[in-house]
């Protein structure tokens, strides 16, 4: 018989029906008549299926390695349960021990651990109710990511992971090589990436932005959807080495396309979550922050303000708080202010535009103040930034510009300044942190615990 998952069988399953389910053992409670309660969980939804085991079922006799933690197969018949907290529940008629779980060492408890325990045995945390549903939500989120942009028409394009180029232009890379670096470090010479793998120094990616400009500006809207690196040695609550980036890029967009597209595509996805996972999204605001799914319904209720970066400014200045990061014109804004603009001051998203030029990477279109560029930051309720973004340069002379400005040499740029040499259109683009998006509709703390596996400094298990 095929496996049905326990989600279908809660949701579905017509009392009668005979069904076989597959899982690991979250609970077993021995009964003195005779029979057993075995709770069985397979990741497919929040709750577990209660299944009672009679002495007679073929396969009681193992019943007492069904510990925590130990898979079953289970075939039985669905009946309408005895108790309020679920619909049905399932009789056993055959018991399968699939694997044991050692119970005097498994790590797994029945009690609260923390997140940092949990850390430590990324292996298991999936099988916690917190992380199954994390799982669930970042599955949800993915697949409402690429049906937003497959429904308007863009090209899902993969771009590399290891580049020769550093979009962000600070320097924070991994580099990648294949060379002896215990030979390399007793030689005390200069590197000769002549003789690494590509014959040039190479890196992992921070961004597929530049790549994705290209077949922007070739075969129309596209977005890229991969993994990224930063190799910046930042221990907060807010930072990844290594996460995943949604970038869409649009020839012949403006800023203001730009903007409007980000805040359907911001809608988009958290509607699909809300609608989708209803039962997860129900325990993250119940047993993480009670303001998760209020200040969700807040993004999806409001047009988010359009705001000017020193209209930001003026208002920071005049808010009365005391500020840990000052506030004045060309700074950069930090968590503490973006939050202020979005909880307290506004009360809703909020889009900031028109950044000062020297906070900005060479590749945002300069503004005719010479001052600004066309910049642009999404902001929302208890996260703060979470998408960033710009209209392009498309000026070949002003790029060239630009990137000297920056210290980097158009040379080495060869290929992007050729799209604005040969059939130059405007264009314009942005980045979403998927696993910031994460952070938000789960309310999670620590983005650590939004993605399966984190890369931070000192730390790269499993």
């Amino acid at each position: 018989m095929s496996r049905t998952r326990i989600n279908h069988v809660l949701q579905t399953s017509e009392p009668g029906s005979i069904v076989n389910v597959r899982g690991w053992v979250r609970t077993r409670r021995d009964s003195k008549q005779g029979f057993s309660f075995v709770e069985l969980y397979d990741g497919s939804c929040f709750s577990g299926l209660q299944i009672v085991v009679d002495a007679n079922v073929p396969g009681y006799e193992h019943i007492k390695e069904v510990t925590t933690g130990a898979s079953l197969s289970v075939t039985g018949e669905v009946k309408a349960s005895q108790g309020a907290k679920q619909r049905v529940e399932l009789l056993a008629q055959k018991l399968e021990l699939l694997g044991k779980a050692d119970a005097e060492t498994y790590p797994l408890q029945k009690k609260q651990h923390s997140f940092e325990f949990l850390r430590e045995i990324a292996h298991l945390r999936p099988r916690t109710n917190t992380f199954g549903a994390i799982a669930r939500v970042r599955n949800a989120a993915s697949a409402a990511i690429h049906e937003f942009f497959q429904e308007r028409g863009f090209n899902y394009v993969q771009t590399p992971i290891i580049t020769t180029s550093d979009c962000e232009g600070a320097g924070q890379m991994f580099s990648v090589t294949t060379m002896d670096l215990h030979k390399l470090a007793k030689s005390g010479g200069e590197v000769d990436f002549n003789q690494d793998f590509f014959g040039k120094h190479a890196s992992l990616t921070v961004s597929g932005q530049l790549e994705a400009e290209i077949f922007a500006c070739s075969v129309g809207d596209c977005y890229t959807f991969g993994p990224t690196f930063r190799a910046e040695n930042s221990n907060t609550t807010r930072h990844l080495a290594e996460f995943w980036m949604v970038e869409p890029e649009m020839p012949f967009y403006d800023l203001d396309d730009n903007m409007a597209l980000a805040e359907a595509f911001i809608k988009h996805v958290v509607g699909r979550i809300m609608e989708r996972r209803a039962d997860d999204m129900q325990f993250f605001n119940e047993r993480i922050d009670t303001t998760v799914i209020a200040t969700l319904r807040n993004i999806l209720d409001h047009e988010f303000i359009r705001l000017s970066y020193t209209e930001a400014i003026e208002i920071l200045e005049k808010s009365g708080q005391k500020w840990e990061y000052p506030i004045a014109w060309g700074g950069d804004l930090q968590s503490e202010h973006e939050r202020f603009l979005t909880e307290q001051h506004f009360k809703q998203p909020v889009i900031l535009f028109n950044y000062p030029r020297t906070l900005k990477p060479f590749y945002m279109r300069c503004n005719e103040d010479g001052k600004t560029v066309r910049a642009m930051d999404v902001l929302v309720p208890r996260v703060g930034e979470i998408i960033g973004g710009s209209q392009r340069e498309e000026r070949l002379d002003v790029l060239e510009l630009r990137m000297k400005e920056c210290g980097l040499n158009p040379a080495d740029y060869w290929w992007y300044v050729d799209l604005r040499r040969y059939g130059t259109v405007p264009h314009a683009g942005f980045g979403l942190g998927f696993e910031r998006l994460i952070q938000l509709v789960t309310g999670m703390v620590n983005i650590r615990d939004c993605i399966p596996f984190h890369r931070v400094p000192k730390s790269a298990d499993f």
